[in-house]
Order: structure tokens, then C-alpha cells, then sequence
């Protein structure tokens, strides 16, 4: 059945494919967290595995809303990982590193996802698309202040 919700279909698919990229980084950001929780050791050990489990716990809770906004409009989200590793602009871990190095990947992780939900915002204006633009502000909200909170664990 035609999907007729008020936004054309081009603009529809410029959404999509920019949310896409949004879940793709939001997923992989969520793997290297959770994985961070999992490894990280030394004299932050405590402090760094609660902070890495409330931050991927919330990076989990925050994949199915998206991936919804893009069933919602129309479209398939992304079914595996050969597929998130196209659209997302984060790299993988080879290796496991040391804490403060997974501070500084999480910090650039977080700047990664605020670069891409800014990125979406120009297609979901284009199309008057408030639903898919408020979840982009709360998610800016989100990522700011968790980049903000881990870049204060690298000051002196």
C-alpha cells in the first residue's frame, strides 16, 4: 500500500538514507561501548565499567526507535553487519585498547554521531518531517553531553 503521511517519497528516501548512517554509527558506537565495558581495566576500573554500561544501555535503548522511524517511513533498516559497516562513519576496534585510549575513541565516537544526526536534519526539514527532527534533537542532547562528561575524564 502507497505510504500517503504528507512527505514525497524523494524526500522520504533522503530521510531514510541519512538515518541509516544515524543507526549504523549509533549501533557501532553501542558495540564498542559494550565491548569497552567488558575490557577495560586498571585504577579506573570501577568508575569506567559502571560509565561504559549507562552508556551503552542507553545507546541500546536508542537503536529501535530509530530503526522504527525508518520502518516508519517506508523504508527497510539496515539486517546485518556487513551493512552497518557501509553507512557507519566509526571504525572497529582490532584490538582492545587501554582506558584512556577508550575514553578518547568514545569521546570521537560520540563527535561522530553528532556530526551524523546534523547531517540528517537538512533532509527531514526538507520534507517537514518533526518526528524524525525531534528524535535528531534528543539524540544531539544525548551524545553532547556523554562527549562532554568522557573528554572531562581527559583533563588533568
Amino acid at each position: 500500500m502507497q505510504i500517503n503521511i504528507g512527505i514525497p517519497e524523494a524526500e522520504r528516501s533522503a530521510i531514510v538514507e541519512s538515518l541509516r548512517k544515524l543507526l549504523a554509527d549509533t549501533y557501532t558506537l553501542y558495540q564498542k561501548t559494550h565491548s569497552y565495558h567488558w575490557n577495560v581495566t586498571g585504577p579506573m576500573f570501577q568508575t569506567l565499567h559502571t560509565l561504559f554500561m549507562t552508556q551503552y544501555t542507553e545507546l541500546w535503548n536508542a537503536i529501535d526507535p530509530i530503526a522504527e522511524r525508518i520502518r516508519s517511513l517506508g523504508s527497510y533498516a539496515p539486517v546485518g553487519g556487513w551493512e552497518f559497516a557501509k553507512y557507519s562513519s566509526i571504525k572497529e576496534d582490532k584490538e582492545v585498547p587501554k582506558a584512556l585510549a577508550m575514553i578518547k575513541n568514545l569521546v570521537e565516537g560520540n563527535e561522530a554521531v553528532i556530526r551524523t544526526a546534523r547531517e540528517a536534519y537538512a533532509p527531514a526539514e526538507k520534507g517537514n518531517d518533526q518526528a524524525t527532527l525531534d528524535m535528531l534533537t534528543q539524540r544531539l542532547d544525548i551524545h553532547e553531553k556523554t562527549a562532554w562528561m568522557l573528554r572531562s575524564l581527559l583533563e588533568d
